[in-house]
C-alpha cells in the first residue's frame, strides 16, 4: 500500500515539484490548507519558499497547532527551506513572526562579503551529513553530495532540541559552507528539515525523500 503524504499549502510554497518528487516515488499525495486532514496523516510534507512572514498563515489556520499534535503523537514531518527555518522559534527576516518553536534557535542573513560570494546562497552545494546521533534522513548519501539551495537566511549550526530525558541535543543532521558553515538538516526523532530543495537535487534528493517516507513514526 502506498504511503499518505499530506502536503500544507500556506500560499507560499513550492508545492508542483514536492508532489511530482512524492508522487514519482510512488506516495500517495494529499494537498491540503486546512489543518483538518493532518488528523489523519502518515507523513507531513512543509514546502516552503519565500519570506518567513508568510508563515503567519499557519498560525491563523491553526495548522500551526495541528502540526504539534501531529508531531507529538509521532507522525514524521518534513520541512523543506522556509518550512526547515519555520520549526525554530523565529527568523530575523520576520521578527514579530514565531515559529513553531521545536528547536530552540533563530535564522539570520547570510553577511554580506564585498568581492565575495552574494546573497542569496543560490545553486548547487556539498553537504556533509553528521551523525545525529545516526541519521536516517541521510542513509545511503556520501558525504559531499551535492544539493540544490536557493536561499538568504540560515539555521546556524549550533541549535538545541529537548530530548525526552530533559536533556538538551544539538538536532544539526548536515552542515554546508557558504560565506559560513550553517545547518542544511536537522533531524530529532520523527521531525526533519532542510535547507535545500531534495525536489530539486536528483537523485541525491529523491534518495532523501525516500528516506523520509520509509522512516518509521515514533
Amino acid at each position: 500500500m502506498a504511503i499518505s503524504v499530506t502536503v500544507i499549502d500556506y500560499k507560499a510554497g513550492n508545492l508542483t515539484s514536492v508532489v511530482k518528487a512524492l508522487r514519482y516515488l510512488g506516495a500517495e499525495v494529499i494537498v491540503t490548507d486546512r489543518p483538518e486532514p493532518l488528523k489523519s496523516s502518515e507523513r507531513i510534507v512543509l514546502p516552503g519558499v519565500g519570506h518567513f512572514a508568510a508563515t503567519a498563515r499557519l498560525d491563523e489556520t491553526g495548522i500551526s497547532r495541528a502540526v504539534e499534535t501531529a508531531i507529538a503523537s509521532g507522525i514524521p514531518f518534513l520541512g523543506i527551506c522556509v518550512g526547515m527555518q519555520w520549526l525554530l522559534t523565529g527568523s530575523s527576516e520576520a521578527p514579530c513572526q514565531p515559529g513553531l518553536g521545536y528547536f530552540q534557535g533563530k535564522c539570520d542573513r547570510f553577511p554580506e562579503k564585498a568581492g565575495g560570494e552574494k546573497v542569496p546562497h543560490v545553486g548547487w552545494n556539498q553537504i556533509v551529513p553528521r551523525c545525529v546521533p545516526e541519521t536516517r534522513l541521510f542513509a545511503g548519501i556520501e558525504d559531499n553530495s551535492f544539493v540544490y539551495f536557493t536561499h538568504s537566511y540560515r539555521v546556524p549550526t549550533t541549535i538545541d532540541v529537548k530530548t525526552g530525558q530533559g536533556e538538551l541535543e544539538n538536532p544539526v543532521a548536515a552542515v554546508t559552507n557558504y560565506i559560513q558553515r550553517f545547518a542544511a538538516a536537522v533531524e530529532h526523532e520523527n521531525v526533519f528539515g532542510v535547507q535545500f530543495h531534495p525536489e530539486k537535487s536528483g537523485e541525491t534528493g529523491l534518495r532523501i525523500l525516500r528516506n523520509f517516507l520509509e522512516c518509521e513514526a515514533c
